[in-house]
């Protein structure tokens, strides 16, 4: 078994998608709230609650990999977009930057690295941002290249992510990058943002694309959830542009079972004032879960039952869904503490898909070139969903091929 280490480590789902190859010797967070939702499904002891700024390389244990979800707020295109300057919340980059290069010092360099968040870390600012991250890297003797993937090849949820990978210069990548970028892991903006970069050691990582069904939102909500009353239904409707009036128009006239997620969005009318619409979506697939910092950042589901329309907010077991939790995770506190540790989170099946076809590999080579005469098979654990990764949906983690 691999060893890691899990920056920012939030609720625990990266955990989740690097088991069983990867076992967490040591996890961060800031937030009590995550840590309370953490601690119930993994190790407590294993968490060390506390500002990054607050962490010194020296404390810390030897591991095969370091896994940074840096806060997103200055680098979403939701957020201010005030980028990666020191002293904003997705500054902390830096701190890590910091720890990295203390565990080097201290002679406990991990081989692998991974950063992950938005896509607005690839294209925000015309990639200035992700150029010094990836500079950063390189300067640390990394080579360096990133992937987008998008949730929704494993899940019903709109989620793009970028994921910035960093090895050790003497780890052998045959097999696991590629000459050229191609789609769907290297979008046009991450493509824009190499030539910004312009190194010629980039390296375009290469990641099958999964093989199997993906559930839609029908077959992950919750059926028997309390529904709004009616005259909140109306008023939601009351809120629907003529297209998205349509929409539910044509869901109502099939006469069977529909569950479609909507947000409100605040758009011009044909005045051109501002007003605020709800935009529903019935093509199975959720709109990306936010963090509850009020009204419209919370996603509503609008139930349709033979011409029957029904309405309320996602519930928290929905949002777990749709992250790839198992309904076995305990997700602790309120309502807004549910729903925002699912979303900050990254979505487990994208986390097992990059274990599993880049991060293992390339652990296990770098085992190999410290020890020769070891082999992947021999580091490897093969058996897919196990250990902590057991009782995941059989959704999400059986029906890939991997």
């Amino acid at each position: 078994m691999f060893t890691a280490l899990e920056f920012f480590a939030g609720s625990g789902l990266v955990r989740l998608g690097l088991a069983p190859e990867f076992e967490t010797l040591w996890a961060n967070d800031n937030c009590p709230k995550k840590r309370a939702v953490y601690v119930a499904n993994h190790p407590w002891e294993k968490f060390h609650l506390a500002d990054i700024q607050d962490v010194r390389g020296r404390d810390l244990p030897a591991a095969d990999l370091a896994w940074a979800s840096f806060p997103c707020q200055d680098l979403s295109l939701a957020g201010n977009l005030n980028g990666m300057n020191t002293g904003t919340r997705s500054g902390l980059f830096w701190d890590w930057i910091r720890v990295l290069k203390e565990l080097e010092e201290h002679g406990k360099r991990p081989p692998v690295l991974v950063a992950e968040n938005v896509v607005g870390f690839v294209v925000a600012d015309q990639g200035k941002h992700f150029r010094q991250a990836y500079g950063a890297l390189r300067d640390l003797g990394y080579r360096v290249g990133a992937v987008v993937i998008d949730a929704n090849a494993f899940v019903p949820q709109s989620r793009p992510r970028a994921f910035m990978i960093a090895v050790a210069q003497d780890i052998p990548l045959d097999g696991l990058s590629q000459q050229f970028p191609s789609e769907p892991f290297h979008p046009t903006g991450l493509v824009r943002t190499s030539f910004v970069v312009d190194d010629p050691g980039w390296v375009w990582w290469s990641l099958p694309f999964p093989k199997g069904k993906r559930p839609v939102f029908s077959d992950l909500c919750e059926r028997d959830a309390p529904c709004d009353p009616p005259s909140k239904t109306r008023e939601l409707c009351a809120m629907l542009s003529s297209l998205n009036k349509k929409k539910l128009d044509a869901a109502r006239q099939v006469k069977m079972f529909f569950a479609g997620t909507a947000y409100r969005r605040t758009r011009p009318d044909e005045g051109g004032n501002k007003v605020q619409r709800l935009e529903i979506r019935f093509d199975g697939i959720a709109g990306c879960l936010r963090t509850p910092n009020g009204g419209s950042s919370r996603q509503t589901v609008i139930l349709v039952d033979q011409g029957l329309v029904r309405s309320r907010l996602m519930t928290v077991r929905e949002c777990a869904r749709l992250m790839g939790a198992p309904d076995t995770y305990q997700l602790q506190g309120s309502y807004n503490d549910g729903y925002r540790a699912m979303g900050d989170a990254v979505a487990v099946p994208v986390t097992r898909w990059l274990t599993y076809h880049l991060l293992t590999p390339l652990t296990a080579r770098s085992r190999s070139v410290l020890r020769p005469e070891s082999t992947f098979e021999e580091c490897r654990i093969t058996e897919w969903g196990s250990g902590e990764a057991a009782g995941t949906a059989s959704c999400l983690s059986r029906d890939f091929d991997v």
